[in-house]
């Protein structure tokens, strides 16, 4: 990975949760970090253009949610049942208003909504139907829960599902 010198005062991290499947094949991977390299610039690129940083979180994340290379958003770890439930969250440190949402299955940018919980909302955190019913009264871009689950991801709990079942 590349080293960023801090400017202007900020630094900018990038990270993809729990880390890299270390048996994904090798391409794979340097795809992977080729997409938090994107990321990274797109974020830099916005904070060199006083972008706030809750939006510049917003924006890399969204970025991240759309790449199916990650375990989040298109791509998103299943369900035993194969389904997806997503979580986000995202915190504005200057005024420490914070914003929630779990158990998405249709919103395609969970931190957008997340966002608009902090920002459009008495709640900081709202979960499954609740959440879901913000996002359509706000106008958040819905889709087919289906957009959220890849091939690898099907593979993966398939293989996993034999021994996440009881006996």
């Amino acid at each position: 990975m590349e080293n960023f010198k801090a400017t202007g005062g900020w630094a900018i991290a990038v990270h993809g949760g729990a880390g890299m499947n270390p048996s994904l094949p090798r391409q794979r991977q340097e795809e992977a970090c080729q997409a938090f390299l994107s990321a990274l610039h797109l974020g830099i690129f916005a904070l060199r253009s006083a972008s706030s940083a809750v939006d510049v979180v917003e924006l890399v994340v969204r970025e991240l949610e759309l790449n199916p290379l990650f375990n989040f958003g298109c791509g998103s770890a299943l369900t035993a049942q194969g389904t997806v439930e997503m979580d986000a969250s995202i915190m504005n440190g200057s005024t420490r208003k914070c914003g929630a949402v779990s158990g998405i299955s249709t919103v395609k940018n969970p931190i957008s909504l997340a966002s608009l919980v902090m920002d459009k909302s008495p709640h900081a955190y709202l979960v499954f139907d609740g959440a879901e019913a913000f996002a359509r009264q706000h106008g958040v871009e819905i889709v087919d829960a289906s957009f959220f689950i890849t091939e690898e991801n099907v593979i993966r709990l398939k293989k996993e599902a034999p021994l996440s079942r009881p006996s």
